[in-house]
């Protein structure tokens, strides 16, 4: 029993689940005519939030210092009613501080602690006027209560909600989060511990099966957090950054808050800030969060029509890692007027800008959201990232390309966001650009010309070739590269057949050209097959005409060289048809000895001249 108050009751009670309690008795909800003197006259009567509580005023002013100063101020006019604006806690808690003046017994708990601790500074229930008041039975259940248990101070915190300012300024929200930051990684260290296992070695490393749980055992409290208003969440998240908590579990938490939060029907205001407050809490390390939960985020806010400096940190963020996107994730939607493309084509851009450009300084960490790849320059990322963007961008701009609203400069920005380098086939930008040429019937011939030189031919695959060689949206000029840059690949496709066949012998060859004419055939369409053969064919005619008329030339010199040493055989004539034979020599062989080195007959050249005429004849 309580030295000064018999009547009051101090008890301790341990219970399970982290629900433990200062009680100062067992609750029971009676009304004010139950608990209060009955054989004694009230002589007082306390109105809060328009609820009267007829009491007496020696039980008040013994513990209130608020209440003894409002009835001696008016001793002279005997005051029978006191009004308290703005209490702490409404009528339920003003009831609760009046029971403890009367000595009636209630219990504290969670869920009325930071009531209590608000009222009791209200009424002035200190120290100063009664040993044991309000205020410091509060106050040592919140310390030795409250804050050893996170679940506690979560609910605290709850309650506090409705109590700030005056919850801050006695500092309930600060030894709240405090605590809980602690709590959580204490909890983290002591789970991380607990996977800790020896090697064969000797050497302590986690274990499989915890690097497997990316969550760790320690983030038990991600689903408890989500209760508390974003004002208050946003310290809890500052204060456990602060005290190291891991950013994988900020990430969790974060994405955790925002499926609950952002899926509830509410203001656009409420909504935005929530949006704004989980963009700023997000940790510097990339893959913390997925991909998919930034780009929801962005939609969020490009609908909600958040901060600038929201959608740019969202847009770095995402740029940062987009090689890990997919195309459902880009689309997002415009929701502005109506004359407007029916998807964000400018936040595309500079998303992949963003992409392009990363690695720079703009941070220090080393696995920040600015980091590149491991195998990149400084200021690039990898190849590999950036062969799968182009690959994403492509089938980007084939979705968007039907839109009757989408203009050409939007269509150039996506189609040229990305260095030269990046496609190492054209294949989908050139189906991009079919399907806006198809959609967009009405453009000029130059507009179709900046078009079409977004396209490497040369990177266009045998299908996409043959179908752009036939494509009449394409401006002529496109089509003849196409036929350009098809033929030249087929002469290199035959110039490797017929070098590989002369180390052959004859069998082998017949064999192989057999074999790769039918390949070649087989990969091109039968129109297209017979077209080429058809160029190839009238190029190799007149190679040989050219041939034979060199021949011919050679034939009738050869002749007059014979009469000239007919009529003279000195060594000057002989030096003469020397050099004159060394000119002639269109081979590229070397010229041999005097004796060994005569001229071909004339019969002999006649029998080539015929040889290539056959030729030429049979190639028809």
């Amino acid at each position: 029993m309580d030295k000064h108050h018999p009547h009051l009751l101090l008890q301790h009670h341990q219970h399970l689940h982290h629900h433990q309690k200062l009680s100062l008795a067992k609750s029971s909800r009676q009304s004010c005519s139950e608990w209060i003197f009955r054989d004694v006259p009230s002589d007082i009567t306390i109105e809060v939030n328009g609820g009267n509580f007829a009491l007496h005023k020696f039980p008040l002013v013994s513990r209130s210092g608020r209440i003894r100063r409002i009835v001696a101020e008016h001793r002279d006019s005997d005051i029978s009613k006191v009004e308290l604006l703005n209490l702490p806690g409404g009528a339920e808690t003003f009831e609760l501080a009046a029971k403890f003046c009367y000595g009636i017994n209630f219990e504290i708990t969670s869920s009325n602690v930071a009531q209590l601790l608000c009222v009791s500074d209200y009424l002035e229930m200190t120290e100063e006027y009664s040993k044991d008041n309000l205020a410091s039975r509060t106050e040592e259940y919140l310390d030795s209560i409250v804050c050893k248990s996170l679940e506690m101070c979560v609910q605290v915190l709850k309650q506090s909600e409705n109590l700030l300012p005056l919850a801050d300024e006695l500092s309930i929200v600060t030894r709240c989060i405090d605590a809980i930051a602690s709590k959580a990684c204490a909890e983290q260290i002591a789970s991380s511990f607990s996977r800790l296992e020896y090697s064969s070695s000797g050497r302590l490393h986690m274990s499989k099966q915890a690097k497997g749980n990316d969550g760790g055992g320690g983030d038990w409290w991600i689903e408890d957090l989500s209760v508390l208003r974003i004002d208050l969440y946003q310290r809890v998240m500052n204060a456990m950054k602060c005290r190291g908590v891991r950013p994988e579990s900020i990430g969790a938490s974060l994405v955790s808050y925002a499926e609950r939060e952002l899926t509830k029907t509410g203001h656009q205001e409420h909504e935005q800030a929530i949006v704004e407050t989980i963009v700023a809490l997000l940790p510097v390390e990339k893959l913390v969060v997925p991909i998919s939960f930034l780009f929801g985020l962005l939609r969020r806010a490009v609908m909600l029509d958040a901060s600038v400096s929201c959608r740019l940190d969202l847009e770095r963020r995402i740029g940062s890692q987009l090689d890990m996107a997919t195309l459902d994730d880009l689309l997002i939607p415009s929701f502005r007027h109506s004359g407007d493309t029916l998807f964000e084509i400018d936040t595309v851009h500079r998303i992949l800008v963003n992409f392009s450009q990363q690695g720079g300084d703009d941070s220090e960490d080393e696995e920040s959201v600015f980091e590149c790849g491991d195998d990149s320059s400084p200021h690039t990322p990898s190849q590999s990232a950036m062969f799968k963007v182009a690959k994403l961008v492509d089938s980007y701009l084939a979705e968007i390309a039907p839109d009757a609203n989408l203009d050409l400069p939007k269509f150039l920005l996506i189609a040229e966001a990305l260095p030269l380098h990046a496609r190492t086939l054209h294949d989908g930008l050139y189906r991009a650009i079919d399907l806006y040429l198809k959609a967009h019937q009405g453009l000029s011939d130059s507009d179709k010309k900046k078009l079409s030189k977004l396209i490497d031919f040369q990177k266009l695959s045998q299908e996409a070739g043959a179908h752009a060689a036939q494509n009449e949206r394409l401006p002529l000029q496109s089509i003849v590269q196409v036929l350009y840059f098809e033929q030249l690949k087929l002469r290199s496709s035959l110039c490797t057949s017929y070098s590989d066949e002369e180390t052959k012998p004859k069998q082998q060859q017949q064999q192989s050209w057999r074999i790769n004419s039918g390949a070649l055939s087989a990969a091109m369409s039968p129109k297209d097959n017979y077209a080429s053969l058809r160029r190839e064919n009238r190029e190799l005619k007149l190679e040989l005409a050219r041939l034979r008329m060199r021949l011919n030339d050679l034939e009738k010199e050869h002749i007059c060289m014979k009469r000239d040493m007919q009529r003279s055989h000195s060594r000057k004539f002989m030096s003469s048809f020397s050099k004159k034979m060394g000119k002639l020599s269109f081979f590229g062989g070397q010229h041999s000895s005097s004796r060994g080195s005569s001229s071909p007959s004339k019969q002999s050249f006649r029998t080539d001249s015929k040889v290539m005429e056959r030729t030429c004849a049979s190639m028809d």
